[in-house]
């Protein structure tokens, strides 16, 4: 085998998890918009408009978010924990931005010769 074809497995995978990382970094977004801008215009100043948008927005983050997380982490001999971990930051506002750094050093253990 020529090292290109050995490289693209690994290349996909590489591709998988920073595409993991984005669709994160989005969700964790749209839990902040849904939390932070949505929810108080609703309970603080009677404007429940613009909850249906946000949350939908944010279900559907949510879900590309699952799915992007066990496409990008399958296979990677990841334990159990930190995929409940990684799974639990998408439940918290900010829990994906203060997860990010983990998926890093990770991804950096799975690299060392």
């Amino acid at each position: 085998m020529t090292s290109t074809a050995t490289d693209a497995p690994t290349q996909r995978k590489d591709r998988l998890f920073t595409a993991f990382r984005l669709v994160a970094f989005v969700e964790g977004i749209t839990t902040l918009a849904l939390f932070l801008v949505a929810m108080p215009l609703k309970y603080l100043f009677n404007d429940p408009s613009w909850v249906p948008m946000t949350g939908l927005i944010h279900g559907y983050a949510f879900i590309a978010y699952i799915v992007m997380m066990i496409l990008a982490l399958r296979g990677r001999g990841w334990s159990s924990s930190a995929w409940m971990r990684t799974t639990l930051a998408s439940f918290y506002p900010f829990g994906t931005f203060i997860n990010d750094p983990f998926l890093k050093r990770q991804k950096a253990r799975e690299t060392r010769p």
